[in-house]
């Protein structure tokens, strides 16, 4: 366990879409620190360098930026370069993980099954073509979380409207298409164990009322109904954790992370994504799975301060 006097410096913001989530996040993490005990401080960031990463006063950064730059290897490379223990992946984990075509083509070398998919041809965005897919089809951002971006295309109407969409964004981040899976959203959490190895916890369904579970159905209303340990086959059950399990240790994931699944109307498991950086709002799904295993938000943030501080005294000792 780490002690009063360890201080912690919760970083929260960035550049990203997801910046207020992310504060969101970064909030609830300082308070349940706090509670916790723990010296802790929030600062809310924009894009740090690794100077300013330096002169952080903490014993330990706990970096809870979701996006591209929070989450997906450039801030985790500057605090890399700093030499200061933080919580989370290291940078090239988090960057493959923030690649979701990266990671379902790492888990196809696995045998985790996962749907194919390709990226969205930029030309098409403007001269409007049929999908490269069969429909129905999902498009996404291969680099953004939180469902930004996220288009359903059930029919051409949709597909021609979500191209019009995407032409008229400021925001035109490199896109993916994938099938679209109508079943039962299941998701894997996974911590370290107390000992530098990886577990899961449990499993958590995610039922939208909207049937999507897009970034309103996440973050702005109440009516996501969310089943911790869902009536599922035992075999099922092991393949989704053993498989979260495997697709962590190849990405090289360390003290935390959540992997997406959906389960199809035949009953047929497909990975989505893994995330190296889960969401700590009061709505997000990790704090959920972990105080189904008996680990409050102040255990759960203790617990992976007391990780990155193990982690990292036992590399400068070796």
């Amino acid at each position: 366990m780490t002690s009063p006097q360890n201080s912690v410096l919760v970083l929260g913001g960035g550049p990203d879409a997801e910046r207020q989530i992310s504060i969101s996040s970064a909030t609830a993490v300082h308070q349940a620190c706090l509670d916790a005990g723990l010296n802790a401080n929030l600062l809310i960031v924009n894009t740090p360098t690794t100077e300013e990463i330096a002169t952080f006063k903490a014993d330990v950064i706990f970096p809870v930026l979701h996006g591209n730059f929070g989450e997906g290897g450039q801030l985790q490379q500057r605090i890399q370069s700093a030499n200061r223990p933080f919580v989370g992946s290291k940078a090239k984990a988090a960057r493959i993980a923030m690649d979701k075509l990266a990671t379902k083509l790492l888990a196809a070398t696995l045998g985790i099954p996962t749907k194919p998919a390709t990226l969205l041809d930029p030309d098409s965005i403007t001269n409007p073509i049929d999908p490269p897919l069969d429909l129905p089809i999902v498009i996404k951002p291969v680099a953004d979380g939180s469902s930004f971006g996220l288009h359903l295309c059930p029919d051409l109407k949709s597909w021609h409207a979500a191209l019009l969409s995407i032409a008229n964004s400021d925001h035109q981040p490199i896109s993916m298409i994938e099938p679209m899976i109508d079943g039962r959203e299941l998701t894997v959490g996974v911590i370290d164990d107390g000992q530098g190895r990886l577990k899961p916890l449990p499993i958590v369904e995610i039922a939208p009322a909207s049937g999507t579970y897009d970034h309103q159905a996440k973050y702005q209303r109440n009516d996501t109904i969310y089943t911790v340990n869902p009536d599922l086959a035992d075999d099922l059950l092991s393949d989704l954790q053993d498989w979260s399990l495997s697709l962590c240790h190849a990405l090289g994931v360390r003290h935390l992370a959540r992997v997406d699944f959906m389960l199809d109307q035949k009953g047929n498991p497909w990975l989505l994504e893994a995330n190296t950086m889960p969401g700590f709002t009061p709505t997000s799904l990790l704090p959920k799975a972990a105080n189904a295993a008996g680990m409050t938000m102040p255990d759960l943030c203790n617990h992976l301060v007391c990780a990155a501080l193990k982690q990292h005294q036992s590399v400068q000792n070796s």
